[in-house]
């Protein structure tokens, strides 16, 4: 505990570019694990994961890509001298649905219950062939004053295949699960979508559907869920939202900022795959981190004249000793994407995924430097690309600025558009403020 910057854990080189990859970053009492995959650091994915001579003589490829998943977790834990009941969040993405049921048997077993709120979506596809799952993990070295506590309540739990809790709060923070409008219970539903959260059926003219689902998720999931943990909507400091539609970006903003005045948490806003939520007609999940009120983890925005793709969007969060920055595309201060196009007559001669990270990796040094910190404190990046041949070029803009630094990152290829046009490359990057 003595180090005062992020520690990169277990680094890496992965293939012939030589990637520099840090499996953990440790980080205060912090330890985050980015971009988990069932990869044997050689490979890409291990070779008895995928079992190709004899796929089916062994467990199901899924199940082995899960066990060899939370075996790479665990190694980064222990690098931090923690373990897997100190974990705080997990987020998955999924190459498919089909996924899904086997990675959270593992989970399940593998944590023995002890399942940290956790946002599922599917995506478009994942960074390495044959992988199904890319895991972001974030756990905490326990301390007094900083320790774990669960909080349950029947109606706002999960599934029992699921099986996290309603939320989970350490120190100043309150984890809160990746919430959508399935429903609990005997609500009526359609196709497994709570009816209050849908239009009446035949109602074309009724209103927007994605502005009632969202309505409900907040007022019915999310509000219910932070009072658990005796917060308000007003506590939250950083939100995820995944959404199955792009032309849904603009009418979720407005809905989302109508509960907020000044107090607007930092937001990434995500294209996911279509049907990728656990509801088939499902449209929206929405995770949320918030402060305890009263703590010393308030948020307070940080300004460093940084432009965002959505009215009301703040740049930053600051809350405690964490740095959360909205996902970031390369635009200018009218919201237009950044000259990346690439030049018809010359198409060669330049990448449009360097340019956008050149501008978006500068915005985020902004925002580091304003809240008092540095790239060297990275310990989280999320990169979302309409096109994931487009990583290397990205990766090596992040090498030169950090000056070879190991970078804790996951990589996922979402379905384009994202919000501004012609962007293919959007970044949702924490930082640590020591």
């Amino acid at each position: 505990m003595t180090n005062k910057n992020a520690e990169p854990l277990l680094p890496v080189e992965l293939g012939a570019g030589k990637v520099k990859f840090a499996q953990g970053i440790k980080a205060g009492r912090w330890v985050f694990a980015t971009g988990v995959m069932a990869q044997d650091f050689k490979n890409g994915i291990a070779p008895d994961v995928l079992a190709e001579d004899a796929p089916h003589a062994g467990l199901p490829k899924r199940e082995k890509e899960a066990l060899r998943i939370w075996e790479n977790i665990d190694a980064v834990l222990r690098a931090a001298g923690t373990d897997r009941n100190n974990l705080v969040r997990t987020d998955q993405y999924y190459a498919t649905v089909k996924a899904v049921p086997a990675y959270q048997h593992v989970r399940r077993e593998f944590l023995g219950g002890r399942v940290a709120p956790s946002t599922s979506v599917t995506q478009q596809g994942l960074l390495l062939p044959g992988a199904d799952m890319n895991i972001q993990a974030l756990g905490i070295i326990p301390g007094p004053g900083f320790e774990i506590a669960h909080v349950k309540d029947e109606s706002l739990s999960s599934r029992p295949t699921a099986g996290f809790s309603a939320a989970l709060t350490v120190g100043d923070f309150i984890f809160v699960p990746g919430l959508t409008a399935s429903a609990k219970g005997d609500e009526p539903h359609r196709n497994g979508v709570a009816r209050a959260a849908l239009l009446a059926d035949g109602q074309q003219w009724a209103g927007q559907p994605i502005k009632v689902e969202t309505e409900f998720i907040i007022r019915q999931r999310i509000m219910p869920s932070l009072a658990l943990a005796g917060a308000t909507i007003d506590d939250i400091i950083h939100a995820q939202v995944y959404l199955t539609d792009p032309e849904d970006y603009s009418a979720f903003n407005e809905t989302w900022s109508r509960h907020f005045a000044k107090t607007r948490p930092s937001l990434s806003i995500i294209p996911i795959a279509a049907h990728g939520l656990a509801s088939y007609d499902g449209t929206i999940e929405i995770n949320v981190l918030a402060a305890k009120p009263g703590s010393a983890a308030q948020k307070c925005h940080v300004d460093a004249g940084v432009p965002t793709g959505f009215r009301h969007q703040p740049q930053a969060v600051k809350a405690g000793d964490l740095l959360f920055m909205s996902a970031q595309m390369a635009i200018d201060s009218d919201g237009r994407l950044i000259a990346a196009a690439k030049d018809a007559r010359q198409p060669r001669f330049g990448s449009r995924a360097q340019v956008q990270a050149e501008h978006i990796i500068d915005n985020i040094e902004k925002l580091c430097r304003a809240a008092g910190t540095s790239l060297d404190n990275i310990v989280r990046v999320l990169q979302f690309h309409t096109d994931l041949d487009e990583f290397y070029p990205v990766y090596k803009v992040w090498e030169r600025r950090l000056g070879g630094r190991p970078l804790p990152f996951s990589a996922v290829e979402v379905p384009a558009p994202l919000p501004v046009p012609g962007a293919t490359v959007m970044i949702e990057a924490w930082a640590y403020v020591p």
